[in-house]
């Protein structure tokens, strides 16, 4: 196959190890940095340029589209599912996934587990929507924030205004969702690829912290699901199209709880947490789904 990757960064660790990957089961590979594709939209034609020659005759693309790179990324992305080439995650797909709100309203028509979450735009409707929310603490995040960003606990009811009035004051989409005490500061990320979760951590916050991002300091182990996770984790994925999904889940006493659903999950913290080779897992996947395709394209031909 030939292979690009969407990157900022090809010395990323998830990038290399994708890299490494595909070419260890002698696939071309390209990393390409999203920012510096251009295309050319006309009429039922579609094409695409970098750094001033064609991008041609790609079997499949694997984005790795930063959130703040979100709309020209996926832009790049929706270019290259026009042309013909396979994604695990489509433009569509990570778009649902990057607006929490909306990834929460998906997963809730489903009758999937969620922190209790409320949302609003008017400041005289704090009480009422705080309220509705019940007792705090209350975890208030940014609708867009990654990897802990832009994710405040509040343990008063005080405090939560406070912290509400100042991210209206910086016009901040943002939820407020009920705090979870019995997670402890952990939660787990179950790593999700082509329908079956190939590996999962438990991450723990440090000390006083109560987010467990490892970005944030947190520490990983292995992690064992109960049947109830890996069934939240892949229905997860399944409600927003996602092949490649990193699912984070709550451990509560009313079942488990999802967190966050990631479209373009890291490798670096499961891959030494687990000894899984997830970016081979990727790879794979990949193989499976561009052989269907063309095996299919090959019996309509023949039809």
């Amino acid at each position: 196959m030939k292979i690009a990757i969407l990157s900022r960064n090809a010395k990323l660790y998830s990038t290399v190890r994708l890299v490494e990957a595909a070419r260890a089961r002698g696939h071309r590979v390209r990393v390409l940095d999203p920012l510096r594709c251009y295309m050319h939209i006309a009429s039922g034609k579609f094409a695409m340029h970098y750094k001033g020659r064609a991008l041609a005759n790609y079997d499949a693309v694997i984005p790795r589209v930063g959130a703040s790179i979100t709309f020209y990324g996926t832009a790049v992305l929706r270019q290259f599912e026009m042309m013909g080439v396979f994604t695990p995650n489509s433009s569509d797909a990570i778009l649902r996934a990057r607006d929490k709100l909306r990834c929460l309203q998906l997963l809730a028509r489903e009758s999937i587990g969620l922190p209790a979450t409320v949302f609003g735009d008017n400041p005289d409707d704090t009480n009422d929507l705080l309220a509705m929310l019940g007792d705090p603490p209350h975890v208030i995040k940014l609708n867009e924030g990654s990897q802990g960003q832009g994710v405040l606990l509040a343990e008063k009811r005080s405090a939560s205004q406070s912290v509400i009035e100042a991210f209206r004051g910086l016009y901040a989409n943002f939820l407020v969702q009920e705090f979870i005490r019995e997670a402890n500061g952990a939660d787990i990320r179950c790593f999700v690829v082509g329908g079956q979760v190939v590996a999962a951590m438990r991450r723990q916050g440090r000390e006083g912290e109560f987010r467990s991002n490892l970005h944030r300091g947190g520490s990983a182990t292995l992690a064992q699901l109960s049947a109830a996770e890996t069934d939240t984790a892949l229905r997860a994925a399944r409600v927003m199209g996602l092949n490649v999904a990193g699912v984070d889940l709550l451990r509560a006493k009313r079942g488990p709880l999802v967190l966050e659903v990631n479209s373009s999950p890291g490798l670096e913290g499961i891959e030494a947490a687990t000894k899984v080779d997830v970016a081979g897992c990727v790879v794979e996947y990949l193989e499976r789904r561009v052989q269907r395709r063309k095996r299919a394209i090959q019996a309509r031909s023949a039809a």
